[in-house]
């Protein structure tokens, strides 16, 4: 298991929300997978992604695709 530091999650976690802006991906029936954005290597981290969406950092669909929440 790779063991990642708090600067590559920081970066990681700005990439998520920035590519899924640039996609548009701003509500439930908006949402997007991250194959569907601009970013790079979608599958990696998956821990991570939903470890951000069970903090709320980005939100998850019913669909199980993502979308950030600009209304805050």
């Amino acid at each position: 298991m790779a063991v990642y530091t708090s600067a590559v999650l920081s970066m990681r976690k700005k990439l998520i929300i920035e590519a899924l802006r640039k996609a548009g991906a701003n509500s439930p029936e908006t949402a997007k997978s991250l194959a569907e954005t601009d970013i790079m290597n979608p599958d990696s981290f998956p821990d991570y992604t939903k470890q951000l969406a069970d903090m709320g950092v980005i939100k998850r669909a019913p669909n199980g695709k993502y979308y950030v929440d600009t209304v805050k």
